[in-house]
């Protein structure tokens, strides 16, 4: 037995030396030997690459969906609701846990109620470490947005399609010292046509803000921003309307006037009213030429029993106003304000003399309101908010409201990713 052990053990030693004189051996003794380092190389790196992209996939997916709860606060919108839209929408990966915080509990934001946090985890399966891990690899991204103040604005166009939503037009002169904001989403969403001389900043708008040489030199143009919110959506949209009065003032003629529901308000002479709230219901409110509307702490709603007959302003440019928006209550620092129900259609239209003066909002969500301001005329408290807005005079507004008036720009909002 040991002679024929020894025999195998000389064979073997000689076939040891024939194979590692031959070159072709030594190849493939070496291949077997570092095969399993490179085939591990490899896979790890396909690995790597994978949960990198997964990482990246995964941080996209948080960011877009703090951005989204952003936008929702900065809208009115319900914050968790938007979110989980968009984190379904952007469903790469699944996830195995989702924290969704308005006034974050954690991070740079924390206690903000102005800012979204989301924290999202997942698992994920890597092809080459499953072969020696029991467990799916963790993978985890969070994201925190805020809404921040974008500037002063005493003039919002509420328009949302594309059509333009500000236009200052022939020569008139537009002369705000805050901003002005539309929503509408047209390529020219404010336009400054003519020989108009506009002197407003910032001018913001969801859609484009062309360049104009009718722009004061500093103007600071923001196109393709967020839409900004309806600053007064919070107001009533239904009314509790008494026995209709007949609100008409002849010419020459001075009366009186309460507060009260009127279906009849054409003022030629001269009206005085006490404060309080005035409902114009399915007639227009018609101030003429020579009319002269004297009134402190009063708010005119315009209304109506049907869409299709909802009441309209109709201010003559010889007019003289002089009336100021309630200090408190539910109508603080807002003079006219027309019923949401109303058609698209019509146009408002606003003027007064160089005696006039108007102080606090006014408020036509849903249709156009034209604005045709007058040298010399007091509306430097005085805010426009409308579906559409069309200056076409000499508008000066200083923004400077009493204290205590109820008055006073908006700020406007955009969204940042801040962490």
């Amino acid at each position: 037995m040991a002679a024929v052990a020894q025999i195998e053990y000389t064979r073997l030693q000689r076939f040891a030396r024939k194979l590692l004189r031959d070159r072709r051996g030594t190849i493939a003794m070496l291949f077997a030997a570092t095969t399993p380092v490179l085939v591990g190389s490899v896979g790890l790196g396909i690995d790597t690459i994978q949960w990198s992209v997964a990482k990246r996939q995964m941080q996209r997916k948080a960011d877009s969906g703090a951005l989204a709860g952003a936008y929702a606060l900065a809208q009115g919108a319900s914050v968790s609701s938007m979110v989980s839209t968009d984190i379904v929408r952007n469903d790469s990966i699944v996830l195995t846990d989702t924290d969704i915080e308005n006034a974050p509990t954690a991070g740079p934001m924390a206690g903000n109620a102005a800012a979204v946090r989301v924290a999202l985890r997942g698992e994920m399966t890597l092809p080459f470490s499953q072969l020696f891990l029991d467990d799916a690899v963790g993978i985890g991204a969070e994201a925190t947005a805020q809404v921040v103040s974008n500037g002063d604005f005493c003039a919002i166009s509420l328009e949302n399609g594309n059509t333009t939503g500000i236009n200052m037009t022939g020569n008139s002169t537009v002369d705000l010292a805050c901003g002005m904001a539309t929503n509408s989403v047209a390529a020219n969403a404010v336009s400054a046509g003519g020989s108009s001389q506009v002197k407003a900043t910032p001018i913001m708008a969801v859609g484009g803000l062309p360049p104009s040489s009718n722009y004061a030199a500093g103007t600071v143009r923001i196109p393709y921003s967020v839409a900004q919110r309806d600053p007064f959506a919070s107001l009533p949209s239904s009314f509790s309307l008494g026995t209709n009065k007949n609100g008409n003032v002849g010419s020459n003629r001075t009366v009186a006037l309460t507060p009260g529901t009127y279906n009849n308000f054409k003022i030629q002479g001269t009206a005085n009213l006490s404060p309080g709230i005035y409902y114009i219901n399915g007639t227009d409110f018609d101030i003429g030429a020579q009319a002269v509307l004297n009134g402190t702490g009063v708010i005119f709603i315009l209304t109506g029993p049907s869409a299709s007959n909802i009441a309209e302003a109709k201010v003559n440019g010889g007019a003289k106003l002089n009336i100021t928006a309630p200090t408190s209550g539910t109508y603080a620092g807002v003079l006219f304000y027309q019923d949401r129900r109303a058609n698209s259609g019509p146009v408002n239209k606003i003027n007064g003399n160089s005696t006039s003066k108007l102080q606090g909002a006014i408020y036509f969500p849903k249709q156009e309101l034209q604005f045709s301001g007058t040298a010399g005329m007091d509306i430097k408290c005085i805010q426009m908010v409308a579906r559409r807005l069309t200056f076409t005079g000499n508008s000066t507004v200083t923004n400077v409201c009493p204290p205590g008036s109820g008055a006073q720009a908006f700020k406007g909002t955009a969204v940042r990713l801040v962490a």
